[in-house]
């Protein structure tokens, strides 16, 4: 089941139910994450609504670092031997189409495809084999990154955490199998990160796991699992597009605030 975020552009932000060929959304009342889906009736063409960010995190976003060895050996290191966890602002957040603002502190910032998982409900210390039962869903990422302020702040918050950083999207997956995801990054269209899930050091499991282990984790939060090697930089005017196989993809522009 595909779940949607989206506005008509008249009406306030309301969630629907995706078709499998991504064209037609069929209206569903309340948030899916806390009340029972139920159908309006009302449909719309994919086109002809505006997509938002298919989850707005109440409480936090997890970035993993480096779970990937591909990634962790590009950027001079190797990948750590449990989990790299930091968090992002949920203010960060945008949905499919909002511009990635480059913001002046910053002259390096770099594009990180990655897989992204929706946690269904309230949950702390989860057992690797009842992972499942506390996963709602998985969409797209772009865990957008200042490089050079990552590299001179010694730490990440601020490199991984400005506004419009962390753009979700298209919409919700909620069937798919986490271990066999094709991730594919395009810049202007060319394709500059071409991984599977099933090379992630961590898998989902044991991320949430690592995570649920040291943070209560709450309906809506969001893990970024890491992204594959070939990340680089973007230009103001260029457009990412992060691509997973059994989900969608995640088009964003990137602008530059003087």
């Amino acid at each position: 089941m595909r779940i949607a975020r989206f506005t008509t552009g008249e009406d306030d932000p309301a969630f629907g139910l995706v078709d499998g060929a991504g064209e037609k959304i069929a209206e569903i009342t309340g948030d899916p994450l806390y009340q029972r889906i139920e159908l309006t009736g009302r449909t719309y063409a994919v086109d002809d609504v505006r997509l938002l960010a298919p989850v707005i995190p109440r409480s936090k976003v997890i970035g993993i670092g480096k779970n990937y060895h591909d990634h962790a050996a590009e950027m001079g290191g190797e990948a750590p031997a449990e989990p790299l966890m930091f968090l992002i602002p949920n203010t960060a957040v945008v949905g499919p189409g909002d511009p990635v603002v480059m913001p002046p502190q910053s002259h390096n910032v770099h594009y990180e495809g990655e897989l992204a998982v929706v946690i269904g409900r309230m949950c702390k210390d989860v057992d690797p084999e009842d992972a499942a039962s506390v996963i709602f869903g998985y969409t797209c990422a772009n865990d957008v990154t200042a490089r050079d302020l990552q590299r001179s702040d010694g730490q990440w918050s601020r490199a991984k955490g400005f506004d419009t950083f962390c753009p979700l999207g298209p919409w919700i997956e909620t069937d798919l199998d986490p271990a066999a995801q094709h991730v594919i990054t395009r810049l202007d269209g060319e394709v500059v990160q071409d991984g599977s899930t099933a090379d992630m050091v961590h898998g989902v499991a044991a991320l949430i796991a690592h995570a649920s282990a040291a943070f209560t984790l709450l309906p809506g939060d969001v893990i970024l699992t890491g992204t594959p090697a070939g990340v680089g930089p973007v230009q103001p005017g260029q457009r990412v597009e992060v691509d997973i196989s059994d989900i969608g993809t995640l088009v964003n522009p990137f602008l530059r605030r003087d």
